[in-house]
Formats: structure tokens, sequence, C-alpha cells
């Protein structure tokens, strides 16, 4: 199975694609700063929200919340206008935001990384309701793809420098228990992830140019094939939640190499997706 590429090659980083509840694809182009936005009838708008967009969910009533590069912005606009900005959450100038998501309460959870991917010194964090960030993972290398599955008691997560995805226990209060690899892909680079309807975990494999999908017990079923190399996310929606969106880099590449990277593609594999978690403050 291959994607369909969407768009030129609009970003140097793209990442972080997340449907959006006014029936939009929106993504980031993280090392830009901006937060690309698709509608329906395939109009695209780029809106600068900081020098990094690590990544975004929508806010509960419209609007959003948004990770830039060691803090959180928020706003009321499902436009992205007036945004508000809050203290930062990272004080070491060697590290970033990188990718995150909602849990089923509607906490907004994002993963750290250092600028030279220093192994050990990044954070997964969790964000109470009135922006207080709570460290739930320590010594991460990157943090990457972040989901649940559909019944909310398995969550998963994606240490890229480990080539591993982990899964763990969701418990009463919201946290991760019993960590534990739910697929180990060798040599592979895991990236950004989504769980469909039926818990099948979808995700990227950064550098080798497709979309992996695995079953709730680990394992293969699909691979869907895309037309760049450094393929870093993916996530369903369109009004049948049924199409995947894959979103690729460019980053680090010279130029004239990998000519369809940056671009976003998108597939209809057969499988049906869900609604974005929403952050709910």
């Amino acid at each position: 199975m291959r994607a369909e590429r969407l768009t030129d090659s609009l970003c140097y980083h793209g990442e972080g694609p997340v449907w959006w509840p006014t029936e939009a694809i929106r993504w980031v182009d993280m090392l830009a700063g901006d937060v690309l936005t698709m509608d329906t009838d395939g109009e695209i708008t780029r809106t600068h929200v900081g020098t990094i967009a690590a990544c975004l969910r929508p806010r509960a009533g419209g609007g959003a919340i948004i990770a830039v590069e060691r803090g959180l912005v928020t706003t009321e606009r499902d436009d992205l206008g007036e945004l508000q900005s809050h203290p930062d959450v990272i004080t070491d100038p060697g590290l970033r935001f990188n990718e995150g998501g909602c849990d089923p309460d509607g906490r907004f959870w994002c993963g750290s990384m250092a600028y030279d991917q220093a192994e050990g010194a990044a954070t997964l964090y969790r964000v109470t309701a009135d922006l207080v960030a709570e460290v739930v993972l320590p010594h991460v290398t990157i943090s990457n793809g972040l989901d649940w599955s559909p019944d909310g008691r398995t969550g998963y997560h994606t240490d890229t420098a480990t080539g591993t995805i982990s899964c763990f226990d969701r418990d009463d209060h919201g946290g991760m228990t019993d960590r534990r690899t739910f697929v180990d892909c060798g040599d592979g680079s895991p990236d950004g992830l989504t769980v469909d309807a039926d818990g099948n975990v979808w995700t990227a494999l950064n550098g080798d140019g497709v979309v992996h999908c695995y079953s709730p017990t680990g394992t293969l079923e699909q691979v869907v094939e895309v037309g760049a190399r450094q393929v870093t996310a993916c996530t369903f929606g369109g009004p049948d939640l049924r199409t995947l969106y894959v979103t690729t880099s460019r980053e680090n590449l010279p130029a004239g190499d990998d000519p369809q990277a940056g671009s976003l593609f998108a597939v209809r594999p057969g499988a049906t997706g869900r609604p974005p978690q929403v952050w709910r403050p």
C-alpha cells in the first residue's frame, strides 16, 4: 500500500498531525515554529506560534494548547489567534519540547529531547488543568509518539533512540504503571504514532519511508510506503476518520535529495481512527 502525496514540500521538519474538530488537518513545521492547517478544500494556511512548534491539541470548547520550545501557549480561538504564553516548563537551554498528546482524562502530555540528543536527558511530562507540568517519565532520550488504547487502559509511548515502542497500564489516577516493551523495531527509528478504533498502533519509521501498523498484541499487520524517507508521524482524519495523514521531514537533507520530503501524504488503509483526545482545562 502506498500513500499519496497531498502537498508540495512545504515543511523543513513536518511533524505532529492532528485532525481538528472544525474538519481540518493540522500539523507543525516544528523547527520553523509554525502550525499548518489544511481545510477540506485543500487550502493551506500557516500560523507562527513560537521559535519551536512541538505539537498541539484541540481545546474543549474551541482553541488549542500548543507546546513551543520550552513552554506552553494556549488560545480559545480555533484560528490560533490571541495566544497566551505560560511560564516555561523546561529551564535547560539545551532541551526543547518534542511530541505529545492528550489522555482520556483530557490532560496534555508532552515529552522533550536534547538538541544534541544526549542519552537520558529528556523527560515525559503530564500537564494538569492549571498548567502545572508533572514528571511522569524521566531519563528519556527522544520522547516521541504517544497515544492510548480505545478503552483508555493502555498507553503507548516511543523513545525513538531505543528503537522501541513501550506500553503501560493507566492507573486510577491517570498515571503510568508496568511500563514494558510493546514492539522492538530493531534497527528502525519509530517516531510519531496513533491508535485506531480497533486498537491497532500505527507508527512512522523515520528513515525507512514507511508506516507500520501493529495489532494490539504487537504483530505487524500492514506496511504503508511513503514517498519520502524521513517519515515522522501519522494520524487518522477526514470526515469519516478513515484517512491516514502522514508527515515527513527534510531536516539535514542536501538540496535535491529526497525531493518529496517535507510533504504531507495520505492513504485510506481500510481502518478507522478516533476523534482526537482534547485538552480539557
